[in-house]
């Protein structure tokens, strides 16, 4: 059965950073944005937080509690905060886009503006493991707490800098549109095809056991904490 999982989602196992705190004292993990994806935290255990930026709201922050649910569009710059055991059932439209590809860390225009110390910072799972992704988090976390600083006391040039931000990934989308339609296309793309099929009864409705999330499952170092992942994703 092509087209990956129910309607050609991704679905991710999330624990939020909270090895060590990062330089604003939290445990959190990086502030990023995604520029095609929504996304949609469901609550397994622990508490904490996702704070939210969009250039209609600005800042929000929402409490996490087990039962709770949030979701939200692309476009919106968000970041997890652990305050004890958090562990979230993330969904992912576009067959998981959000972890393929489509997403860009938070590390300040200064960063943005050197494409070398950028891809260093977003580099350091592979090369320092746990330690750089904890180290990307700090450098995510410094940014951060200036642009909340802005919130605070400038909101102008808060705005100014959330859509700089916003507008530089979705920039570098369009330059991977056949990449990103290539995936879209294989999984909700490919289900929609065949529930059309199934109604207009062309093809058979049988099921397949497609993917398996289990405890014992590959975990990698993502943006917002410890992953398992299905699909398990091309790039972090």
């Amino acid at each position: 059965m092509g087209g990956g999982l129910l309607g050609g989602i991704g679905l991710t196992r999330l624990q939020v950073y909270d090895q060590r705190p990062a330089p604003d004292g939290t445990l959190s993990g990086c502030a990023h944005v995604h520029a095609c994806t929504d996304e949609a935290y469901y609550v397994v255990a622990g508490r904490g937080a996702i704070e939210l930026h969009d250039e209609t709201h600005g800042y929000r922050r929402v409490p996490l509690a087990p039962g709770d649910f949030v979701q939200f569009g692309p476009g919106t710059l968000h970041r997890s905060v652990n305050e004890g055991g958090l562990d979230i059932l993330a969904l992912m439209s576009n067959g998981g886009l959000a972890e393929r590809g489509d997403a860009r860390i938070y590390f300040g225009a200064a960063v943005d503006a050197d494409p070398a110390e950028f891809e260093r910072l977003r580099a350091l799972p592979k090369t320092q493991g746990l330690e750089g992704a904890l180290q990307r988090r700090d450098a995510s976390a410094r940014a951060y707490a200036e642009l909340m600083r802005l919130w605070h006391d400038d909101r102008d040039a808060y705005f100014a800098e959330l859509r700089r931000f916003v507008e530089l990934h979705r920039s570098q989308t369009s330059q991977r549109r056949q990449q990103y339609t290539s995936i879209i296309d294989a999984g909700p793309g490919d289900w929609l095809r065949r529930s059309l099929d199934r109604v207009n009864g062309v093809a058979p409705g049988a099921a397949d056991a497609s993917g398996v999330l289990r405890d014992e499952s590959p975990q990698t170092l993502g943006m917002c904490g410890l992953l398992r992942q299905l699909p398990e994703p091309t790039s972090v």
